[in-house]
């Protein structure tokens, strides 16, 4: 202790006058120490009630008490310190001992082949050296003997493209191990048909590594093998609507890697499910490996699908398709997502094949594509051969997206929600699509009705199931609307305003002339059975149909297209005086919503499509709804509900309306436009009115 400036006297006698004012304390006695001992071993850190007992039961002071049990406790942990401290050392010494043990050992190391002394450095480098240069004769030998195998075939007569990868000898369509004694060069592989007129320039795929890419669709198709045979706790069942998801900690354990996306908006979608399809499995992978089929059996998903490449997989087995697509449903309100992808078949076994997609940016690159927000992690589907002509299909959708900000809010719980492009809707969606097939073929006996027999001719009916098909697909494309125009409404709460595009036909089975495109989206509190009955029934068709200027209307024939009386296809008859009309229309329900689309087309060629004649020469302009749902669950449903069990607690639906007008004249003036532009504007805005008073909901906003 520092004494103060200007007092006097020595440090011994300061120290002699401490002593003398301080207490006398006195050591505690054996039995004392003891008994403190065993407490301490109970209990280290005693409260005030013990403390104040234990100075009861030894005579001591409670803070002669506290003080003990401090000292003891930075005692115990300085005896613990200084074990620990003994046993690293003495483990430092061993380490150090089997270091200088292998640096003796390495100094006198033999090559276990010729027992001959090890190598040095500079010997090591000039071997290393030798052995490159000998592969760069083996490649340069390798690429004269493929230029000598390529002319060959160029000289040929057989006329190029006769053969697809299926039919290459040593290989069997799909799945099966490719036994080819000289690697394919990448110019002789056959090209997908669709992909001289694609847009997508693959040339540049020439000088790809093609290793990397193999490589990387083998480590795609193990993860998605893994993850289909994973159950709890890697999937879990998602809390809002059942289905199962990614538990995305167990996920990053077992495949770590690095996100897409950096930006906080993006997001991980996951899900799967499964069920029963209609259809050989054989069947199902020939049509899913095929672009043109693909966008057919999911026309109300995929907008666009094209074949970039396919590659050979040598030894690996399987087929393997460089491709992009293009999805969109429900509303212009919901963002597209596009992806560069590569998609690999394999067979696992006599009846059972995977296909798997992953996103691969080397595609991208060499596309000169526009950076997409979607990114497909790997995903897909196993589909198991069963009895009586069907599979069972288990599909597995996981992706990282950015499309927060491009989702209307209408959409945004749905879309969101990974209910939008879950796995959930292509497993529906494949299910009602090959019912439609067996029911257009004949496999399954359709359901007994009035008008089901007016159009007897099997022919007849799948020609005119090909022309409503047409019409459902040119529907759902119109829907993407990249050129728009938006009308907001002065409340956006359950509206999206009028967004309205103006294209020029491109003559594909549509009419020739400027088409004016309009849509809008908006909420109902009805489900989407109800709307659906509503927009199917021919009574109250006036109600909302301006076309129909409030004339009844009556069906003449009808196709059904699945077990549900609600999915069919019909031919309306309005009752318009000197018009000589008709009305294609096709209901499709299942369970995750509702289509419905017509078309106005003339009896001639009606009769025409079913006599027969090719569908692609019939102009057809559709217009349609979807009904959808609004994705906002409530909480009374149980743990573990399904699909079906979900969206019955929703609060609503959402609605889309769209509909497609020909401007018959070529002059695209500005004045032509907006004249246009107003006409369906004022259209597509009455027709909602009309639906709000016939639903008695007119003030609904």
């Amino acid at each position: 202790m520092d004494l103060p400036y200007g007092r006097g006297g020595s440090g011994d006698e300061e120290a002699s006058d401490s002593r003398k004012g301080k207490k006398q304390y006195h050591r505690h006695s054996a039995q004392q120490i003891q008994h403190l001992e065993t407490f301490f071993k109970e209990c280290p850190h005693p409260d005030d009630n013990q403390r104040r007992q234990l100075s009861t039961e030894l005579g001591l002071d409670p803070k002669q008490i506290k003080f003990w049990f401090q000292n003891k406790r930075t005692q115990k942990k300085a005896q613990n310190e200084r074990a620990d401290n003994n046993a690293l050392r003495a483990e430092n010494e061993r380490i150090h001992c089997e270091n200088l043990a292998m640096r003796e050992a390495l100094k006198n190391i033999m090559c276990p082949a010729c027992h001959g002394a090890a190598l040095g450095e500079e010997e090591s480098q000039q071997s290393l050296q030798m052995l490159r240069m000998e592969n760069a004769r083996l490649k340069e030998e390798h690429e004269r003997t493929m230029g000598f195998f390529s002319n060959y075939v160029e000289n040929s007569n057989m006329p190029p493209g006769t053969e697809n990868l299926s039919n290459v000898p040593g290989n069997s369509f799909p799945g099966k191990r490719v036994e080819t004694t000289v690697p394919l060069d990448h110019e002789q592989i056959p090209r997908h048909p669709e992909m001289i007129n694609s847009p997508y320039n693959p040339s540049g795929i020439k000088e790809m590594d093609k290793s990397i890419i193999i490589e990387t669709a083998i480590a795609a198709m193990d993860e998605l093998v893994e993850l289909l045979r994973m159950k709890e706790p890697v999937w879990v069942t998602s809390p809002s609507d059942g289905r199962y998801m990614l538990h995305r900690d167990s996920y990053d354990k077992l495949f770590p890697k690095p996100n897409h996306f950096k930006s906080s908006s993006a997001r991980m979608e996951s899900s799967k499910d499964s069920g029963e399809v209609a259809a050989p499995a054989f069947n199902l992978v020939e049509m899913l490996l095929d672009s043109n089929k693909w966008k057919d059996m999911f026309p109300t998903i995929v907008t666009k699908s094209r074949t970039i490449d396919v590659l050979d997989t040598g030894s690996f087995g399987g087929s393997l398709h460089l491709m992009y697509e293009k999805m969109h449903i429900l509303s212009p309100l919901v963002a597209p997502r596009e992806f560069f992808f590569i998609r690999y078949c394999r067979q696992l076994s006599a009846s059972t094949w995977v296909m798997v997609d992953v996103s691969y940016d080397f595609i991208k690159q060499i596309q000169d594509a526009a950076p997409t927000r979607s990114w497909k992690l790997p995903s897909g589907f196993m589909i198991e051969e069963m009895s009586n002509e069907k599979s069972n299909i288990t599909w597995i959708e996981h992706i990282q997206v950015d499309d927060k900000t491009l989702t209307h809010r209408l959409y945004r719980d749905l879309v969101c929600g990974c209910q939008a492009y879950g796995a959930r809707r292509w497993i529906a969606t494949l299910q009602r699509m090959c019912e439609r097939f067996t029911f257009s073929t004949g496999l399954t006996a359709r359901p007994t009705h009035e008008l089901e027999g007016v159009i007897d001719s099997s022919e007849g009916r799948r020609n005119l199931m090909k022309l409503s098909h047409r019409m459902i697909k040119n529907f759902c494309e119109v829907l993407g609307m990249s050129d728009r125009l938006d009308f907001p409404y002065l409340s956006e709460l359950n509206n999206s305003g009028v967004r309205v595009s103006l294209r020029k036909s491109d003559g594909q089975g549509q009419p020739d002339g400027l088409i004016v495109s309009a849509a809008t989206s908006l909420w109902l509190p009805f489900s989407i059975e109800n709307l659906f009955k509503f927009f199917r029934d021919e009574k109250k068709r006036a109600q909302w149909d301006i076309l129909s200027s409030g004339n009844p209307v009556n069906a003449i024939a009808r196709i059904s297209t699945g077990a549900d009386p609600g999915n069919c296809i019909s031919v309306i008859q309005p009752f318009v005086p000197k018009e000589n009309i008709l009305i294609l229309q096709e209901s499709i329900i299942d369970s995750l919503g509702a289509t419905i689309v017509y078309a106005p087309i003339d009896l001639p060629a009606v009769s025409s499509v079913v006599n027969g004649e090719d569908t692609m020469k019939i102009p057809i302009l559709p217009s349609g709804f979807i009904i959808s749902s609004d994705g906002r669950f409530t909480s009374n449903k149980g743990s573990g509900a399904s699909a079906a069990t979900s969206s019955s607690t929703t609060n609503g639906s959402l609605l889309t309306v769209a509909f497609q007008i020909l401007v018959c004249c070529s002059s695209r003036s500005k004045q032509l436009n907006m004249e246009s532009v107003a006409t369906v504007h004022t259209l597509i805005s009455s027709t909602i009115q009309k639906i709000k008073v016939a639903l008695e909901c007119p003030d609904l906003e």
